[in-house]
């Protein structure tokens, strides 16, 4: 009979408290202890944060209905992302990425089918809010909350402030009979064998345990201090390295997206929470010196900024070159970070911490099925990179060295280069996705919002035909129209009274 394991995480934050939470839940009638041990005196950054439908189904499994963490979250509905001045070359001035839901089954195909006819020359729609749900709620200022009777499952994720997201989580994880200690670690333990054998802490106390997780943010303390796994740079192909965040106060209405405009020499985010609104400006600083950064995004926002104090991040892009090594995984920034373009931070460590729960115990807690783990894990981060390596690479901008550097930049992975050529030779794109594996949840729909929002197609061609546009046949502004009359108002939903979204 296999013990029940002892699992020790090495940093909290949400990245770690969701890891207890998840292994608690899964592990908890084996009789699993749970240890976390975080230093007390490193600030959460409390910046507004952003999530996929993967922080939806986190709830779900954990049984806590939004009622309870949303509010103590500052949270609020997420049902798409806008990207705004990224083409303007191809007069696209803004176009959104909707999460796709199960309703959309029904006019999916008339968005795929008038991107094909788009790429053959005919002048059709293709903006993708208007042919996804998500997209005609968040134009519309409604929540994706369906009523009782309502026959369709609906995806969405949310806006919160991380830092109240770990301590929201750390109660309940505490609750559940996770061991929390405030404790600084000073040294780690191996076994002769390489293995971690335990932390040692300040006050001297030793923590031995079977498994151990890394969440001790990008100095990834076990994964790199102590077992020395290379980390493998995307600074080639992604140049930002940097964030400047500046709180302004929240405005009448509250968006239900995410904008992401782009500016000199990078992107700036908005992010609604019912407190306030989150802002960042993610930059280069091979393009643009910090107070530099700073002074832009405060003329992007206006007075609203003004007293504001702002902080500086910084950043490398990339990942570990293995994510599992011997008796240790790294979450969240230990493991590696992208961009927060998408969204993918708090996705990747859920699907990290659900791929690694699963392999361990088909293994009979054993390292039986790293390489397969290492290898799906590391796919997946690759693939959710060139998703926003396409981002930058197809941008139309000229009004800088950063865009046009960005426009040339020729390290471009296989698989996207495959994607591109599919969809610039007017292959079958759908097909080609279905046949490559590790795509995350970036899939057939994502990369036609993306390639369509950007208005990447061939000029239109002299002939036209009025046979062609499946919006208008399907009548899908009609039908999404109709489906959207069943959602409240964002307000309505958050409670927060006539509030005018």
């Amino acid at each position: 009979m296999i013990p029940p394991p002892r699992i020790v995480i090495a940093g909290g934050g949400s990245a770690g408290w969701m890891t207890a939470c998840l292994m608690a839940k899964r592990w908890g009638h084996l009789g699993a202890e749970v240890t976390l041990v975080e230093a007390p005196d490193i600030a959460t950054i409390g910046v507004g944060e952003g999530s996929t439908p993967s922080l939806k189904r986190f709830f779900e499994i954990l049984g806590i209905a939004e009622a309870d963490w949303m509010p103590a979250c500052d949270a609020t509905y997420k049902a798409s992302i806008r990207f705004v001045g990224w083409s303007p070359a191809s007069e696209v001035a803004d176009y959104s990425h909707p999460f796709t839901t199960q309703i959309d089954v029904h006019t999916e195909d008339a968005f795929v089918n008038n991107c094909r006819n788009r790429r053959l020359g005919y002048d059709v729609p293709t903006r993708p809010g208007a042919f996804l749900l998500n997209g005609v709620l968040a134009a519309e200022g409604k929540a994706p909350l369906t009523p009782t009777n309502f026959p369709f499952r609906m995806e969405y994720g949310y806006h919160f402030d991380s830092a109240k997201l770990g301590l929201f989580l750390r109660a309940h994880a505490i609750a559940q009979g996770v061991t929390h200690l405030s404790r600084r670690i000073v040294r780690c333990e191996q076994a002769e064998s390489g293995d971690v054998a335990a932390l040692v802490t300040d006050r001297g106390e030793r923590i031995a345990g079977d498994w151990f997780i890394d969440c001790s943010g990008f100095s990834a303390l076990l994964m790199r201090g102590t077992l020395g796994v290379p980390f493998h740079s995307f600074s080639d192909n992604l140049f930002n390295d940097a964030a400047v965040v500046l709180p302004t106060p929240p405005g009448e209405a509250i968006p239900v997206e995410t904008v992401s405009t782009a500016l000199s020499s990078g992107w700036a985010w908005s992010i609604p929470l019912t407190t306030r609104f989150g802002n960042g400006y993610v930059y280069s600083r091979d393009h643009l010196a910090p107070e530099q950064a700073e002074a832009e995004l405060r003329r992007h926002l206006g007075t609203a900024a003004d007293g504001a104090e702002a902080r500086h991040l910084t950043f490398t892009p990339g990942q570990l070159a293995r994510h599992w090594e011997r008796n240790c995984l790294a979450v969240g920034l230990a493991q590696g970070f992208v961009e927060p373009l998408e969204a993918t931070a708090l996705h990747l460590v859920l699907n990290t911490v659900d791929l690694f729960v699963d392999h361990l115990e088909r293994g009979g807690f054993t390292a039986r099925h790293r390489d397969a783990f290492n290898a799906v894990i590391t796919g997946r981060v690759e693939r959710v990179r060139d998703y926003i390596v396409a981002h930058y690479k197809l941008n139309t901008r000229d009004d800088s060295d950063y865009w046009r550097a960005n426009r040339a930049n020729t390290h471009l992975s296989a698989p996207l280069l495959e994607i591109l050529d599919v969809w610039f030779r007017r292959g079958d794109l759908a097909a080609r996705l279905g046949a490559m594996e590790g795509l995350s949840h970036f899939q057939n729909l994502s990369w036609h919002c993306l390639l369509a929002g950007y208005g990447a197609f061939p000029p239109l061609g002299a002939e036209q035909r009025d046979d062609v546009d499946f919006h208008r046949d399907r009548d899908v502004a009609r039908f999404l129209g109709g489906c959207a009359m069943n959602f409240p108002s964002h307000a309505e939903a958050l409670g927060l009274g006539a509030m005018a979204c």
